[in-house]
C-alpha cells in the first residue's frame, strides 16, 4: 500500500500467491476461523473483490497458473533492469503501445488514485484496464476491465497465450522473468487484447527501473512520495523521487501531488524540464478547496484544471482520500488536454460527481462490520499509518479503539506503530500466513515498548487476534463507542477480509 495513503508495492502479492498455492497450514487456519468468525458477525453485504471461482474445473486451472507464477523470482529479489521486461514486450508485439495511458507512482496513495481514475473515465465511456498490486483477496484483481477484475477464465487463457513468450525470454535472458514481469506482460497483452482506451497503470516499486516503464504514458501521476523501501530506492525522499520521476516521458503531462519534502517536489520538477514536460501541481494549479465529514464518506469542493467541482460526495474516508480525489480528477483532465492551450473549462460536472460517488477501494478504511465496528486499512509504513490514524478519528469518533496489527518485518514496524499509539486504547499483535510477518513475539517486544505492557495482547493467530480485539471492544457500554481496525500489511488486511467474509 498499505493504499492509498495505504497503497503497498507490489512485492506482497507473491508471499499471497504462495499462501494460496501451497495450502499454507496457517491459510487453513483462516478458512476454518472465517466460518466461526462470520457466524458471529451475520451475513456481510458483498464485497467487490472475487473470491475463489465456484467451478472447481477452473479454480484448479486458476491455481496451477499461481502455482507457476509463485515459483518465479519474487519481488524481493530485485535485480533492477528492463532488460528481460523489453524483449517479452518485443516478441508480443509490443502490446503497451496500442493505447494511451496513464502512469501513477509514489510512495501511498497509488491505488486508490488508480481507482479513481478508472471511476472517471469509465463516466466518461471509456473502456479502461487497470493494473495495480498487489492484491487483496485474488490475483486476478491486479488486472481489471472496464472497473472490473479480469475473470479467472480469461486469467488462465491469458497466461496461456503469454507463456510461449515467457519461456522463449527466460532462454535467452541470464535470469528468468519474475512473476512481477510476467504479469506485467499478460496485463498489457489483456489490454490490447480487449482492446481498451486507456490503461491505468501503477507501478510496482520506484519508476525508472520498474517493469511496468516499458510504457509511455501520456500522463505520469505522482502521489506524495516518503521514506519506504529504502533498501531498494533510496535513503532520501530525493533519491527516492530520482527513481519515481523515471516515468515522466517525453512531452507527458505531470500531476504532482502535494509532496511532503520540498526536495522530492524539485527532484520531480527538475526531471519534467528534462524531457519537456508540463507538470501540473497540487495546491498551485489544482486543489481541495473544501472538505466536509458526511455520512459514509465526505462533501468536496475539488479544483481541478478546468475550474471548481461543487458537492463531490465521495464514499471514502479521510483527508488523504479527498487529496487522491484532487490528484484523479487533474490526471483525467490532462488525459482529456484540459487546460493545454485550450480555454480553461471543467468536465461534466455531473458525471464527475457520479464517478466519484461509485469509488471503492477495498481494505482502505473499509468498514466491514458493526456492533462493534470493524475497519481494515492496509497501511504498513509510518506515514500510511499518520493518515489511517488522523481519518478514522476523524471520522469515527470512538472512544475505544482496539488495533489488530500484524507487519511485515522488513518495514519500519516501530514508526508504524508509534503512528497509531494515540489512536489505540488497546493492541493485539499478531501475524499473518507470509514468511515475511514479523515474528509475533518480536512485534510484541516492540508493541510493549510503545504502548507499555497493559494494553497489548499477543495472539499468533489472526482469527484468534479478531476475536480478542472484538471482545475487548464489547467490553465498551455502548457498540457505538467501540471499534477494531486491522492494520500493518495488505496480507493481513486480505486475510481478515477473507475471515469476516468479504468476498463476491
Amino acid at each position: 500500500m498499505s493504499d492509498e495513503q495505504n497503497d503497498g508495492s507490489g512485492e506482497e502479492f507473491q508471499e499471497i500467491v504462495a499462501a494460496e498455492t501451497d495450502r499454507d497450514p496457517d491459510l487453513a487456519v483462516i478458512e476454518a476461523g472465517s466460518r466461526t468468525l462470520r457466524a458471529q458477525s451475520g451475513a456481510p453485504r458483498a464485497g467487490d473483490l472475487p473470491g475463489r471461482p465456484a467451478d472447481p474445473e477452473l479454480d484448479r486451472a486458476l491455481r496451477e497458473v499461481e502455482t507457476e507464477l509463485s515459483k518465479r523470482w519474487p519481488e524481493t529479489k530485485l535485480e533492477p533492469s528492463l532488460s528481460r521486461i523489453r524483449p517479452l514486450m518485443d516478441v508480443l508485439g509490443e502490446p503497451q503501445r496500442a493505447y494511451p495511458a496513464i502512469h501513477i507512482t509514489g510512495t501511498n496513495g497509488k491505488t486508490t488514485t488508480a481507482r479513481m481514475i478508472e471511476a472517471l473515465l469509465g463516466a466518461f465511456e471509456l473502456r479502461t484496464g487497470r493494473f495495480s498490486s498487489p492484491h487483496v483477496q485474488s490475483i486476478t484483481e491486479r488486472i481489471s476491465l472496464d472497473g472490473e477484475p479480469i475473470a479467472p477464465e480469461r486469467f488462465v487463457a491469458t497466461y496461456e497465450d503469454v507463456k510461449p513468450y515467457v519461456e522463449l525470454v527466460d532462454s535467452r535472458e541470464p535470469y528468468r522473468l519474475s512473476f512481477f514481469e510476467v504479469l506485467t506482460g499478460m496485463a498489457y497483452a489483456a489490454f490490447a487484447d480487449a482492446p481498451v482506451d486507456v490503461a491505468v497503470v501503477e507501478v510496482g516499486m520506484g519508476g525508472t527501473w520498474d517493469s511496468t516503464n516499458v510504457i509511455d504514458a501520456q500522463v505520469a501521476v505522482l502521489t506524495p512520495i516518503t521514506l519506504d523501501h529504502t533498501d531498494r530506492l533510496g535513503t532520501t525522499p530525493e533519491a527516492i523521487a530520482g527513481e519515481k520521476s523515471g516515468i515522466v516521458k517525453r512531452g507527458a503531462r505531470v500531476v504532482l501531488a502535494q509532496q511532503p519534502s520540498i526536495e522530492a517536489a524539485s527532484v520531480v520538477l527538475r526531471r519534467a524540464v528534462e524531457v519537456d514536460a508540463t507538470v501540473a501541481r497540487e495546491g498551485m494549479e489544482f486543489g481541495v478547496v473544501a472538505r466536509e465529514v458526511a455520512v459514509g464518506g465526505q462533501l468536496l469542493t475539488l479544483r481541478g484544471l478546468g475550474g471548481d467541482y461543487p458537492e463531490v460526495f465521495l464514499p471514502l474516508y479521510g483527508e488523504h482520500m479527498a487529496h487522491n480525489a484532487v490528484v484523479a480528477l487533474a490526471a483525467v483532465e490532462a488525459f482529456f488536454g484540459v487546460g493545454d492551450g485550450q480555454p480553461a473549462r471543467p468536465l461534466d460536472q455531473e458525471v464527475v460527481r457520479a464517478a466519484f460517488a461509485s469509488v471503492t477501494s477495498p481494505g482502505r478504511l473499509e468498514v466491514v462490520r458493526s456492533s462493534p465496528t470493524v475497519v481494515l486499512d492496509a497501511a504498513h509504513n509510518p506515514a500510511g499509518a499518520q493518515a489511517t490514524a488522523a481519518a478514522i478519528t476523524e471520522a469515527f469518533g470512538f472512544s475505544r479503539l482496539v488495533g489488530v496489527v500484524g507487519a511485515s518485518a522488513d518495514k519500519d514496524v516501530r514508526g508504524l506503530l508509534e503512528a497509531f499509539e494515540p489512536v489505540f486504547t488497546e493492541v493485539v499483535v499478531t501475524s499473518n500466513a507470509s514468511h515475511r510477518a514479523m515474528d509475533v513475539d518480536e512485534l510484541a517486544a516492540l508493541a510493549v515498548e510503545v504502548f507499555g505492557e497493559e494494553r497489548v495482547q499477543v495472539e499468533p493467530r489472526l482469527d484468534d487476534a479478531l476475536d480478542a480485539a472484538i471482545t475487548l471492544a464489547e467490553e465498551e457500554q455502548e457498540y457505538a463507542g467501540a471499534g477494531v481496525l486491522v492494520t500493518g500489511s495488505v496480507i493481513t488486511v486480505g486475510e481478515a477480509r477473507l475471515l469476516l467474509g468479504r468476498s463476491r
